[in-house]
């Protein structure tokens, strides 16, 4: 029997087989359908047949994504991915597959990954980190992703930055958003407000917004005052919001994911700043970089299964 993962994404849907030591036995992706629910649901449940065809044997199958399923009704909530809102994924799914399918929150399935053979293995406790176009968070313990009683276990990026003084609005609905602070298009907007302010307009950004960070921390590198002024802001903001984690989770370690979690700099400034703001003499808990990268949150789901 193999694990199968499904990262459902808004832009691509990717899949992997893993072999009973966990080994990769097949990966592949493709297009996600746009704004077309049905189309979506089968896609996946093609990818997963045509994977067992390929590989030569059937497998369980989990599924993460941008979103939840409630508790309470079993229909898709809080997703980027908006046609999949209000509708019945797993059940549509396990019509299709003939099959139980478990499905999860991508940051949940890149948590699991890293607990389970990454860079968070052998830890009690392990916060998993996305930073990226969003912010997203998922806990596990002991080996158990824990979505708690409504699903949102781990969803640190939808409460107030502590320390600011908040007047923008997300895309939630709620003010001062930790995502407003540590997304990538966070980082850059503050670049390009602190650049405005001394050349008096605001530089064009043609670039994605990750790339944009990415450029950002070359600049900074190169000797940019605005690009490691906004990149020392940054680390601020996320220390502090890590600090709020580590009282009340305290994990062992933290583990970051996402395009931002590729800077290197945050591992050594971030521990050093969040000191002042954690609720203990000492901190025991690690900041560390992915192990997986890319395939976190889609091994992950596989690994849904134990």
């Amino acid at each position: 029997m193999i694990r199968i993962g499904i990262d459902l994404g808004g832009s691509k849907i990717e899949i992997i087989a893993l072999g009973e030591e966990g080994g990769v036995l097949l990966r592949e992706r493709v297009a996600t359908p746009q704004g077309n629910y049905m189309a979506t649901v089968k896609a996946v449940a093609n990818l997963v047949q045509a994977a067992e065809q390929k590989v030569g044997a059937g497998g369980t199958v989990g599924v993460g994504i941008p979103g939840a399923e409630s508790r309470h009704t079993g229909l898709i909530k809080n997703a980027n991915s908006t046609c999949l809102i209000g509708q019945p994924l797993r059940r549509d799914l396990q019509a299709l597959l003939q099959r139980e399918v478990r499905i999860a929150n991508d940051a949940n399935c890149f948590a699991l990954s890293e607990a389970t053979d990454g860079a968070g293995a052998g830890a009690q406790v392990v916060f998993g980190v996305i930073l990226g176009t969003g912010v997203g968070g998922g806990i596990v313990i002991d080996g158990k992703v824990l979505a708690g009683a409504n699903s949102i276990a781990g969803e640190w990026g939808h409460n107030p930055m502590p320390g600011e003084h908040h007047h923008e609005t997300c895309y939630c609905g709620r003010k001062g958003c930790i995502e407003l602070y540590l997304s990538g298009p966070g980082l850059a907007a503050d670049y390009r407000r602190s650049a405005g302010k001394l050349t008096g307009s605001i530089p064009g950004d043609t670039a994605s917004h990750l790339d944009s960070a990415e450029a950002i921390a070359e600049r900074a590198s190169a000797g940019d005052t605005t690009g490691e002024a906004t990149l020392q802001r940054y680390e601020t903001c996320l220390a502090r919001a890590l600090a709020q984690v580590i009282n009340i989770l305290d994990p062992d370690v933290i583990v970051l994911g996402g395009g931002l979690s590729n800077m290197n700099r945050l591992y050594d400034s971030v521990p050093r700043l969040w000191a002042e703001h954690v609720f203990s003499d000492q901190v025991s808990t690690r900041l560390v970089k992915h192990r997986h990268g890319d395939s976190s949150g889609v091994r992950g789901a596989a690994w849904l299964w134990p």
